[in-house]
C-alpha cells in the first residue's frame, strides 16, 4: 500500500502569516476521510504548524516539537533545529514518515527527517503532494492581487491545488498570525 500526502500552504503577506491545509486523507487509492484538519496553533496562538504524511507520526512529531518549543522559550529556529537533530538521530524518531511546516511571526520553516531545517527564500512554504501546484498558485495570486489578504490568497491556492492533486480536497482550513 502506499500512503499518499496531503498539501499544506504557508505564506507571508502584509504582516501575516497564513497557513490553509486541505482534508483529504488518502490511503493507496481510497479516500479515507476529507475533513481532516492538519494545521494548529500553537505555542499560545504565536506559532502555526501543519504537516504532510502519515497522520500518526505527524502527531507525535507535533508533541516533540511543541516540548521542543518550551524548552527554548518560543525560539522557533532553535526548537526546529533540535528537532530536526532528534528526528535523524533517534532510532524511533527516524521511522516516522511526515513533513512539518511551521511558521511564527519572523520565520517560516520546514522541517524534515533528514535533518534538513528549511526556510523559503520568498516566504511562501509549500508541502505534501499538491505542494508544487499549491506554491505556482500563490506566486501567481501574490503578484497579481495585492488586494486580497494572506488568508484569501492561502485559501485559493489550495483550492487551485484542489483542482489539479488527487490527493488534495477542497475542505480547506486556514489559521493566520499577526
Amino acid at each position: 500500500m502506499i500512503i499518499r500526502s496531503t498539501t499544506i500552504l504557508c505564506l507571508r503577506y502584509k504582516k501575516v502569516v497564513a497557513m490553509a491545509g486541505d482534508g483529504q486523507v488518502t490511503f493507496d487509492d481510497k479516500i479515507l476521510k476529507a475533513k481532516a484538519v492538519k494545521i494548529r496553533k500553537l505555542y499560545n496562538d504565536k506559532m502555526l504548524a501543519g504537516f504532510a504524511g502519515a497522520a500518526a507520526d505527524a502527531l507525535a512529531l507535533f508533541e516533540r516539537f511543541e516540548m521542543k518549543i518550551e524548552e527554548f522559550s518560543g525560539n522557533l529556529p532553535r526548537a526546529a533545529v533540535e528537532l530536526a537533530k532528534d528526528w535523524r538521530t533517534d532510532k524511533y524518531l527516524q521511522k516516522l514518515e511526515a513533513l512539518l511546516a511551521v511558521a511564527d511571526a519572523k520565520n517560516s520553516l520546514l522541517i524534515a527527517g533528514t535533518g534538513e531545517v528549511l526556510e523559503p527564500d520568498d516566504g511562501i512554504l509549500a508541502i505534501g503532494s499538491g505542494g508544487a501546484y499549491a506554491l505556482a498558485a500563490a506566486r501567481a495570486l501574490l503578484s497579481a492581487n495585492a488586494n486580497l489578504s494572506a488568508e484569501e490568497i492561502a485559501r485559493k491556492s489550495l483550492q487551485i491545488a484542489s483542482e489539479i492533486c488527487v490527493y488534495t480536497n477542497d475542505n480547506i482550513t486556514v489559521e493566520s498570525i499577526k
